[in-house]
């Protein structure tokens, strides 16, 4: 049995709020399940984790709870969250302006290692 879940946020568009809470929402359920959890966000969705942007976004219009609040209970629950290195560059962000939950960048080769070198691990796609 796989015990690795790695989520790729590649199609997601934080312009569309109905779209973020099914991948923040299952992250949380594997880690609370025991599974390792990775969260890569790449091409517009690597737009969450930069500070202040999921803050200001909500799943349902009029929701109390943000994406920030579901991405920070994935993250409490277990969940790595990882930042694809093109969308540094592509939303001229730094390191710095990454949110405290974000683990790290990563580049296209280690996700593509991690995916096929991993018998352990199941990827789901968003």
């Amino acid at each position: 049995m796989a015990s690795k879940l790695i989520i790729l946020m590649v199609n997601t568009d934080p312009r569309n709020g109905e779209e973020l809470g099914a991948p923040f929402f299952q992250a949380t359920v594997a880690a609370a399940m025991d599974y390792e959890v990775d969260v890569v966000c790449t091409a517009t969705a690597g737009r969450l984790m930069k500070k202040g942007v999921a803050e200001g976004l909500v799943v349902k219009e009029g929701s109390p709870k943000t994406v920030y609040d579901f991405i920070k209970d994935a993250h409490e629950a277990g969940a790595k969250f990882w930042c694809c290195s093109p969308n540094l560059d592509l939303f001229d962000m730094t390191p710095e302006d990454l949110i405290p939950e974000c683990s790290g960048i990563v580049g296209g080769a280690k996700v593509i290692e991690d995916i096929m070198e991993d018998d352990d691990a199941k990827v789901l796609t968003y």
